[in-house]
């Protein structure tokens, strides 16, 4: 495992850090974080800016070190975050790239790295969140189009997309991991309702999706009928693997913060907190190598993630919480004030354990995938 960099690594990251200063201070400021269009704007428009400056690619056509290389200098430099283009950029898109065709990777691939379409997930349901596999969203082959019914549930950005990366039941008579398929949903389509979801810290981010009687051409439709299963777990391995890369630098960033307030308002003094700072340090460092040698993996393995993202996510989750509860008690009384930096974090920090496979899903994985044990009846 080579964790170096080559001279050309590091002159993509000098020339990006150096674009980076010149491009930042000109943005305009961020819009509301409950104006949903607003945001879809400006956050597609910082794509188009990473396209023009030939930067847009770097999510899938890229070598895995080098997007890690991206993602760590945006984040450092304060860069926009791919906000409303989470899915398409990090979900959607590297699937289509590994998966899909060559006209498919030509239809929807230029415009999510243009900035021009935004994608959301439909794969959670009521009944079929942790359980995936047990969805029961049907499609219904009719010629050339599948005929979708039911909904999806904590859809991410359905309020503002363009497209969704669905998952359906295509064979209900066939075992729970068989009978999926992946297909590409226009979110114009007849027959398809978006309600918006709350969270905790006040935004909608999230969508409830019904979807009656839809029709999806069978073009859509990427990898083979009833193999959708295998497609879910490449999405899946992206999701788990490279998406949460900027948010462990942030993370990192946020260590540093807290010591610096803990110091002006006196809470350095206390032992205990420094050694719970101290020990988030090391965490943090070490998830920081984690990923550097999922990337490695995933260099030899022709660019897609292992399984080595499960646990990565597993313990990022829990860490995340723990940085944020540190957060809390560096900043008192204050921390119950929601215009304060990190409360709103704490809240949705509270998500990690069960967004993108709960950590008992990510146990499941590691202990079977990983270390070989015997699946439990």
């Amino acid at each position: 495992m080579d964790l170096s960099h080559s001279p050309e690594e590091e002159e993509f990251r000098a020339r990006l850090r150096q674009w980076l200063g010149r491009v930042l201070p000109t943005l305009p400021p961020k819009p509301s974080p409950d104006d949903w269009p607003g945001r879809r704007a400006y956050d597609m428009g910082w794509q188009r800016m990473l396209y023009d400056a030939g930067y847009a690619d770097v999510h899938w056509d890229a070598s895995p070190t080098t997007r890690l290389i991206f993602l760590e200098e945006t984040e450092k430099a304060g860069a926009p975050y791919v906000g409303a283009g989470f899915v398409g950029l990090l979900h959607a898109g590297p699937t289509i790239a590994a998966e899909g065709s060559d006209g498919q990777r030509a239809r929807w691939l230029p415009p999510i790295l243009r900035g021009e379409e935004v994608w959301c997930q439909g794969f959670s349901e009521p009944d079929a969140g942790s359980d995936l596999a047990a969805l029961r969203t049907r499609a219904r082959r009719d010629g050339d189009e599948y005929v979708v019914s039911g909904s999806k549930i904590w859809t991410s950005h359905a309020e503002v997309a363009d497209w969704c990366e669905l998952l359906v039941r295509t064979d209900p008579a066939a075992a729970k991991h068989r009978g999926i398929t992946w297909l590409a949903l226009p979110m114009d389509a007849p027959g398809i309702t978006v309600r918006p979801l709350k969270t905790l810290a006040g935004s909608a981010e999230f969508a409830e999706v019904f979807l009656d009687e839809v029709r999806v051409p069978v073009g859509n439709r990427v990898g083979d009928e009833n193999d959708g299963w295998r497609v879910t777990m490449v999405t899946l391995s992206f999701e788990r693997g490279t998406a949460f890369v900027g948010e462990v630098v942030a993370c990192r960033r946020v260590l540093r913060e807290l010591a610096g307030e803990a110091r002006k308002n006196g809470r350095w003094d206390e032992p205990e907190l420094r050694r719970r700072l101290g020990r988030l340090n090391a965490e943090f460092r070490a998830l920081w190598r984690l990923t550097q040698w999922n990337v490695s993996e995933a260099e030899a393995s022709g660019g897609v993630p292992g399984v080595g993202g499960s646990v990565f996510k597993l313990r990022y989750s829990q860490a995340r919480q723990e940085l944020y509860d540190t957060a809390a008690d560096v900043l008192g009384p204050d921390a119950l004030d929601l215009d304060r930096p990190w409360v709103l974090d704490r809240l949705s920090s509270l998500s990690y354990t069960i967004a993108a496979g709960t950590s008992q899903i990510q146990q499941n994985i590691v202990a079977e995938r990983i270390l070989g044990l015997p699946k439990g009846r």
